[in-house]
């Protein structure tokens, strides 16, 4: 094996109230992906970090929950869109078959921190 990808998220980069835990953890993976690419060379490490992707995790909140949670993200958000499973395999596939890329935590959120 030459290559290892790890999942971060969004609150590795934006601070956001109630979401203590969740952005330590993902910022803890952000490190940890940097370290270990070196640590591990020459096996390739990298990371990818997804914003708000319509899965599944979602339908807790009842469809008009969830349609209008996803309405604010997108309205918030520069792509104006909500990710999708492929936005994120897309990016893995990427992480895991770019040879000279290690280190890295590639963020599949549509720009969501940048605002």
């Amino acid at each position: 094996m030459d290559r290892s990808c790890c999942f971060s998220g969004i609150h590795a980069f934006k601070a956001k109230v109630g979401y203590l835990g969740v952005g330590i953890t993902n910022g803890a993976v952000d490190f940890l992906t940097r370290y270990l690419a070196v640590e591990l060379a020459p096996i390739r490490v990298n990371a990818v970090s997804p914003g708000v992707i319509d899965t599944g995790a979602w339908d807790a909140m009842g469809e008009e929950g969830k349609r209008a949670y996803f309405e604010h993200i997108s309205a918030g958000n520069p792509v104006g869109r909500i990710g999708t499973v492929q936005d994120v395999a897309q990016a893995v596939v990427f992480a895991m078959t770019n040879t000279f890329m290690t280190g890295v935590m590639l963020r599949i959120d549509g720009g969501e921190p940048l605002t």
